[in-house]
């Protein structure tokens, strides 16, 4: 944070959490997907994270953007956390990110751009990281500060991570603590600094995309603003199949627990929740567990159908039943 300025203060949500809810959004998007064609590999319809496009034999191209107000006070870290989540898109389909462009919304009266330069530089960093060549990008005079990139990579058709190709009996492996949206709510509202949270936002989801495509795998989504059960929703909606998640076996960020019980629970998350609820036999489990399983993150990990080595299983799929989510 640079010249004591909280970037959190200036917008009205906080990454991940600031989507338009997925109910509303595919309301809007409903009857808008492209013309079929053969080389349109991924689109519209299963709500996937990412395009892809065959553009010659076996190799694809991934294309995503993706951009948010900011999630923590520190430009730097903000930069490093949105180009993380945007990368991440395109290690959710099985794919290498090669080249991306920065997408920047500034109010350029109110903050110096001096707070602007940290937020590219840390967006810069992560791309080197990931070894992803990065280009200029797009900016605009915007009454909140956003953040973001869009990003073009690289896949083989044959080695996509999809969310439509989930089958009855894989286990559930989760790469990544969830817990990260009460965590960055709680820091908005205090001012308190999580430095666990931001280590998990920064992680690139690379090596849990090869980890994931080693052992096998051909589906996968990653946790974003939708929450856990969200995304899982979309999954075994687009498999056709049903999903039962191990409660006690889901791990979450250290602090995410108190954070809930406190209030720190964004109006995001709570929308997830109202989303997904009839669509869940939430069981046993109690209203804390229901909005940490629904919580809205931001640069959150794979979920993947298969077991990959190192990531907890929390869950499997199942044959479709009466509820696409069961929790147990």
């Amino acid at each position: 944070m640079l010249d004591g300025r909280r970037l959190t203060q200036y917008a009205h949500g906080g990454g991940c959490a600031c989507k338009i809810p997925p109910g509303e959004l595919e309301e809007v998007v409903a009857g808008l997907a492209a013309p079929d064609s053969d080389d349109l590999l991924v689109g519209l319809d299963s709500g996937d994270d990412a395009a892809v496009v065959r553009i010659s034999g076996d190799t694809a191209v991934v294309a995503t953007a993706d951009f948010f107000t900011p999630v923590v006070d520190d430009p730097y870290d903000w930069g490093r956390i949105a180009a993380a989540n945007a990368l991440s898109d395109v290690y959710a389909m099985g794919g290498r990110p090669l080249v991306a462009v920065n997408l920047l919304a500034w109010p350029r009266g109110v903050l110096p751009f001096e707070l602007a330069r940290e937020v590219l530089r840390g967006g810069r960093d992560v791309a080197v990281l990931a070894e992803c060549h990065i280009g200029g990008g797009h900016s605009v005079d915007d009454p909140e500060p956003k953040y973001g990139m869009a990003v073009t990579g690289m896949a083989e058709t044959a080695r996509l991570l999809r969310n439509d190709r989930g089958r009855p009996g894989l286990p559930l492996s989760l790469t990544k603590p969830l817990g990260l949206g009460v965590l960055n709510n709680r820091h908005k509202a205090t001012g308190e600094v999580f430095a666990q949270a931001i280590a998990v936002m920064t992680e690139l989801n690379r090596e849990a995309a090869e980890a994931a495509l080693k052992a096998g795998a051909t589906c996968a989504t990653d946790v974003t603003g939708f929450g856990l059960l969200g995304h899982l929703h979309k999954l075994a909606r687009a498999s056709n199949v049903s999903a039962v998640i191990d409660a006690g076996a889901v791990p979450y960020v250290d602090g995410a627990r108190e954070a809930v019980r406190d209030g720190y629970v964004s109006g995001g998350t709570r929308r997830n929740l109202d989303w997904i609820a009839p669509h869940t036999d939430f069981g046993s489990a109690d209203e804390d567990t229901r909005l940490l399983l629904a919580d809205a993150q931001t640069s959150g990990g794979l979920l993947v159908a298969g077991e990959v080595p190192g990531a907890p299983i929390v869950g499997e799929l199942i044959p479709a039943g009466d509820h696409g989510l069961v929790i147990r």
